[in-house]
């Protein structure tokens, strides 16, 4: 059985906003400040490339008990024994997924509206990443921002985690997670500062007590 991982602080990585710094070293200094899930994000490099740095990040976040997800790359995700894969919509449709992955690896999948989150959800998903919630510039083919009150139905309306993403950052994690999420997913807030860790730590801090304020309500 699979076990559900802690996805308050969903820390993405991206080659093309970290300054210069690999995917190792931010995931290094992203689990520093307080990340308590890497995500693997890469479209430009070749299978073998991709699997030697997925290889250095399953050996981090291993031995610093951080879960570990590939983005788009079941094969990957499998080779290296990644705790998870994350599947958009045009990926490789869920039920194949589910159909070749073990049952103890996590299967995330991208949803914009309750239709696509419901249907994730019936399918096998065992999270959704939802946004983008606010405007991002991070990802082109982002669309227009769901806003609040449609993660607040989403995270309504399935009974698996919803993790937000899209223009996330500390001044408006505590909203996303007021509005029901799990935790929230960023990219550019962490991996583009100037010092990683402390951006981390900020975010974090803000997600755990918008976290413990939502349980205190739910008693």
């Amino acid at each position: 059985m699979q076990s559900m991982p802690d996805l308050s602080l969903y820390v993405i990585t991206d080659r093309l906003l970290s300054r210069g710094r690999n995917h190792l070293e931010v995931a290094e200094k992203a689990i520093a400040g307080g990340a308590t899930c890497i995500q693997l994000r890469e479209k430009d490099a070749t299978t073998r490339e991709l699997f030697v740095i997925a290889e250095e990040l399953r050996g981090l976040t291993r031995e610093k008990g951080v879960f570990f997800i590939v983005n788009d790359r079941l094969d990957i995700a499998l080779a290296v024994g990644a705790d998870g894969v994350h599947l958009g919509q045009d990926d490789l449709p869920l039920p194949a997924a589910r159909r070749l992955i073990p049952p103890e690896m996590i299967l995330g999948v991208s949803a914009g509206d309750l239709q696509e989150a419901r249907k994730a959800q019936s399918l096998g998903a065992s999270y959704l990443g939802v946004g983008a919630v606010f405007m991002t510039g991070t990802k082109a083919d982002a669309g227009e921002p769901i806003g609040l009150k449609t993660l607040f139905s989403i995270c309504h309306g399935v009974s698996i985690p919803v993790v937000g993403i899209g223009g996330i950052n500390a001044a408006n994690a505590r909203q996303v997670i007021e509005a029901g999420a799990a935790g929230v997913a960023v990219i550019s807030c962490v991996v583009a500062a100037p010092e990683i860790a402390s951006a981390a730590r900020e975010i974090a801090g803000v997600v755990k007590q918008a976290l413990a304020s939502a349980r205190q309500k739910g008693d």
